[in-house]
């Protein structure tokens, strides 16, 4: 029988109603200790910014942290938004978490900015070409952990020698055609941008350029994930989750009654929205890791990056119980 995929979890940090941000680091810590008790092969945190709902604005603290409370789970940012940071400052902050905790550090790489437009320009003052550097800014970075620097007489420390793995985040061809030029392994976030996840995946390894860091094309597709004891207990955390996300997505500057909410997922733009999370497994353990197994097929994924669905963080761990005990059968 050829094994399944390997599970790994993308976790946001998110803030769950009536808590503090401590208590959602907290959460992760939690979260990260069963994972690497439960054999999940690692944890990634997303850099995001000025989301009422989310900690995970700074992901190599949080990782420090975390990596401090574990043991070997591998940890890693899923990932870093490379054109809103110098790749020599990454370099170091990367590097220093990797001589820390040696083999345990990945370094995802995405070009999105993670935020909204005015955090973007005015806060973070990022320039609105940055992500056309996207490409060159990986080699930089790559210079970097190597001790082959492209500028000379600069060299990180820490980060000279470290050779922290890169991985290129995507969810359309660019991103693809990238990482299969640079011989790079490629995670498509399929868990809220599915439109091209066939498409991509399929590019990727037809046009995989062997690299002195990668042999063979390695594939990472997002999925959404909510499991439960019984279907219908699913189903009914699972609408309390879409109506959240279309209210956090809609209402994030402006406050929304429940009732508004409920109008805005009857809408087209509702739908649009909640089409975003078009891979998502929901249901028993069982049916969780049926769907699963669908999406490695489709995808050719080597790997299955999910991203835990809950209201609540007792949710989620039950539902990381019940994905890895069914995904073991």
């Amino acid at each position: 029988m050829t094994p399944r995929a390997r599970l790994s979890i993308l976790d946001f940090c998110r803030i769950y109603e009536g808590q503090t941000p401590g208590e959602s680091m907290a959460n992760s810590v939690e979260l990260a200790q069963q994972a690497e008790a439960q054999g999940v092969h690692r944890v990634w945190y997303t850099e995001h910014h000025n989301m009422p709902n989310i900690t995970s604005s700074s992901p190599a603290v949080l990782i420090a942290h975390i990596a401090a409370h574990t043991t070997s789970i591998r940890l890693g940012a899923g990932g870093i938004m490379l054109p809103n940071h110098a790749p020599y400052v990454i370099a170091e902050q990367f590097g220093t978490l990797a001589e820390l905790h040696p083999g345990r550090i990945d370094l995802g790489l995405g070009r999105a900015p993670g935020t909204d437009q005015n955090t973007l320009g005015r806060a973070l003052r990022r320039d609105g070409q940055a992500a056309e550097r996207f490409p060159e800014d990986i080699r930089e970075l790559q210079g970097y952990f190597s001790g082959r620097s492209l500028i000379p007489g600069v060299q990180a420390i820490p980060g000279r020698g470290t050779n922290v793995p890169l991985y290129v985040l995507g969810s359309s061809l660019f991103g693809a055609s990238l990482a299969a030029k640079y011989g790079l392994p490629y995670a498509f976030a399929s868990h809220f941008a599915p439109t091209h996840l066939e498409a991509a995946t399929a590019y990727y390894r037809e046009h995989f350029e062997p690299s002195e860091y990668l042999d063979a094309p390695y594939i990472i597709a997002g999925v959404n994930v909510l499991a439960s004891h019984s279907a219908e207990s699913a189903a009914a955390e699972w609408e309390r989750v879409r109506f959240n996300w279309v209210k956090g997505f809609v209402g994030r500057d402006r406050y929304l009654t429940d009732s508004q909410v409920t109008q805005i997922m009857a809408s087209y733009q509702g739908q649009q929205i909640l089409d975003m999370l078009q891979y998502s497994a929901v249901g028993t353990g069982a049916q969780v890791a049926e769907y699963l197994d669908g999406i490695e097929k489709l995808s050719g994924a080597d790997e299955l990056m999910i991203s835990l669905q809950a209201t609540h963080h007792a949710g989620v761990l039950d539902s990381l119980q019940l994905l890895t005990e069914a995904w073991a059968v």
